[in-house]
């Protein structure tokens, strides 16, 4: 059965890279998903293990000995791949696993993308696994492409093409989209291994990207997500990508109302929060980008450039007004042209024709047209310069014998360049130039902006550093059931957190006595049992200056709770927090794919206003909280600004920790910190929501 490796994520080495494999289903009819299957393995593949046809009405197929059943063959198997209708895909996953094979691969669909009747079929292919110990493959799915080691598992009729391996590794959820990220080879962009999940019935995407960080042939994994069966598992192999130095790109569909219904129709995968999903990505240096051509761009860029800073940008051509639009798109871009080093200036000053632009950018003119050596030789200049990280090599335009030679002296150079060499071919025609830089592995890029595209985002994920893991520190534990605002801020003070001096009341003599004893001015609270948004009931009332203003603010109150069927019965008295301070807010809530979620962003109405929130899956120590609060567009308002003192965000950090520490108990469904008074005196907490999760970190349930 397959090993298990850390984490708990199996060991997938002998579906990736079997020994055998039986074909459920193999056929001699032609275009048959039992005969492409045996011939893209038998024919295709250069696979040197034991294949084993599986029907049990030929004694042959194609050539080869044919069984009745998988209880028929010689041994257990290490694939079985499953060429059969609907139907039959169960009763065969119990024989196979009865059989002792390790995995099944099951292309059929027709499952849980199709309703309740196909997601009790899945449900049942789960519990195999779970009792056999055998994995499954999908279902619905186009199968496994290992191109690195010539083996397709697969029905596609073009896998015979997949010929171009490469340190790529994919996982995709769908086979079209993948299908055209394999046959990006037309542009020499190698992939070496492709899995595609499908509907994820036991293995997930999450198996497969840990699989890619152990591959020592795979250098970058490219994803393409229509959701995650299980977020926390592929946040840890995500981790895993990271501390093994292994980018990971990410194009993930569902951002929109449209794209999440109709990535449920296809492979009934849970597609999430698109801002929590892009604001998780970062957090782990996943990169992300926003459609086919990103993916395939960035998955290439980072598979020949590696992990590494870097700053200096050189903007090099033979066109003026090329070199001019590359600099301002760069500069827009926010990405910084490098400055020249003396040296090379002077050098490419005594090599250029003096009407020449020799800083940066470089504007060789066409006089690269009447020369074989210039532009060699002062590329390998700007190549060598201290400075110079990157050089933005855009092509405007096809002339022939001349951008041939162009593209033969960048092929030349690259490989040994310091510098990373980007060429850029923006002609729509696609001439023997743009084929030489393809066949020097250098994959053109097709536009400008697709190029600074994928610069930035290899620059970013460049200077990307992990947050430091830290384990949550132990916390007192909660009183049962919702807290209201006075428990949970009496919570909250107990885990060192600041709040508004206060005391809960229960008639207007007492207020009056608790706000002499606070000193006025001061706010008053009704504490209502499942009251949460007290605002719009009339339940607050905020700068009361003495005590008549206090007296009749709770005749107000009491009156506007009866209109809504409540009775004032206690309320919370506490000081009215005065002096400089930015309203921020702070949540913590349970994803449905993630778990739990801390968030942040500016408090009061202007989350609901301007919705400026960033999130962090927890537990997650002050590093990645104090990237959180740079992350916000707002983050200018808590620094110093127009004389004021900036807010202590030392304090914020903390108060950011300390609900991550929480939502790691997982005894918290949803917490509500809004708004927080973020000044140079500290965080402090003036109003709190906390609601109970109803089963705690080990599933028991909670009164």
């Amino acid at each position: 059965m397959p090993l298990l490796t850390d984490a708990g994520f199996p060991d997938l080495s002998r579906l990736v890279s079997p020994r055998s494999v039986a074909i459920l289903g193999a056929s001699e009819r032609a275009g048959s998903v039992g005969r492409d299957t045996l011939v893209n393995l038998a024919e295709h593949s250069a696979f040197e293990g034991a294949i084993f046809p599986v029907n049990p009405g030929r004694e042959t197929v194609l050539g080869l000995r044919a069984y009745p059943a998988i209880a028929a063959l010689p041994g257990p198997v290490d694939v079985a791949v499953l060429c059969l209708p609907a139907a039959a895909v169960i009763p065969a996953l119990h024989e196979c696993a009865a059989a002792g094979t390790r995995f099944a691969v099951v292309f059929t669909s027709g499952f849980a993308e199709t309703g309740a009747e196909g997601r009790a079929a899945e449900a049942e292919m789960a519990a195999i696994a779970r009792r056999s110990g055998m994995r499954i493959y999908g279902p619905n799915s186009p199968g496994l492409s290992n191109i690195n080691r010539r083996l397709g598992l697969t029905f596609s009729p073009v896998f015979k093409d997949d010929r171009l391996g490469g340190g790529i590794g994919l996982v995709t959820q769908g086979g079209g989209l993948g299908r055209a990220f394999i046959q990006a080879s037309e542009r020499g962009i190698g992939t070496g291994l492709w899995c595609s999940t499908g509907n994820e019935a036991d293995l997930t995407m999450a198996d497969f990207v840990h699989h890619m960080v152990n591959d020592p042939d795979i250098a970058v994994i490219a994803l393409l997500a229509e959701g995650f069966r299980d977020g926390p598992r592929f946040l840890a192999a995500a981790r895993a990508a990271a501390r093994a130095g292994k980018p990971v790109v990410a194009l993930k569909v569902g951002k929109s109302d449209y794209g999440v219904a109709a990535t449920r129709s296809h492979t009934a995968a849970l597609a999430g929060s698109a801002a929590v999903t892009s604001a998780l990505f970062r957090q782990h240096g996943i990169v992300e980008v926003d459609d086919l051509d990103e993916l395939i761009d960035t998955a290439a860029l980072f598979a020949r450039a590696g992990l590494a800073p870097r700053r200096g940008i050189c903007v090099y051509s033979f066109s003026g007004g090329t070199a001019a639009l590359a600099a301002d798109m760069l500069g827009s871009a926010g990405l910084r042209l490098a400055d020249l080093a003396p040296g090379t200036r002077a050098g490419l000053g005594a090599l250029a024709p003096s009407y020449a632009a020799i800083s940066n950018p470089v504007d060789l003119t066409t006089e690269v047209f009447s020369s074989d050596t210039l532009n060699r030789d002062c590329l390998s200049l700007v190549a060598r310069d201290p400075g110079t990280d990157v050089i933005v090599l855009p092509v405007p335009a096809d002339y022939g014998p001349i951008t041939d030679r162009l593209a033969r002296d960048i092929a030349a150079l690259a490989p040994d360049s310091p510098a990373l060499m980007l060429p850029v071919w923006m002609s729509g025609h696609r001439a023997r130039g743009h084929a030489l830089l393809n066949e020097a592995g250098l994959a053109p890029f097709r536009s400008l902006g697709k190029a600074l595209t994928a610069l930035s985002r290899l620059i970013w994920r460049g200077n990307w550093r992990p947050g430091a893991e830290t384990a949550p520190p132990a916390l007192p534990g909660l009183p049962d059931g919702d807290l209201d605002e006075a428990t949970a801020k009496a919570v909250l003070a107990r885990l060192g957190l600041a709040v508004p001096e206060g005391r809960v009341v229960e008639d207007p003599g007492a207020a009056q006595e608790a706000a002499r004893a606070i000193g006025f001015p001061v706010v008053l609270k009704a504490l209502v049992p499942g009251l949460l948004h007290k605002t719009e009931a009339g339940a607050v009332a905020v700068g009361l200056a003495d005590a008549d203003a206090l007296e009749a603010a709770w005749q107000r109150m009491d009156a506007a709770l009866a209109a809504r069927g409540h009775a004032l019965l206690r309320a919370l008295v506490e000081r009215m927090e005065t002096g400089p301070g930015v309203e921020v807010m702070a949540g913590l809530h349970h994803d449905p794919v993630f778990g739990p979620v801390v968030s942040f962003g500016l408090g009061g109405v202007m989350v609901e206003a301007l919705g400026d929130v960033t999130h962090r899956a927890a537990p997650f120590g002050r590093d990645e909280a104090r990237a959180m609060i740079d992350e916000i567009r707002g983050r200018a308002l808590l620094g110093p600004l127009r004389g004021q003192p900036g807010a202590d965000l030392d304090a914020l950090a903390d108060l950011l920790v300390t609900l991550a520490a929480l939502g790691a108990r997982g005894d918290i469904a949803e917490m509500d910190l809004n708004p927080v008074r973020a000044g140079p005196g500290g965080a402090r907490v003036l109003d709190a929501v906390i609601l109970r999760a109803a089963t705690d970190s080990q599933g028991k349930e909670r009164p």
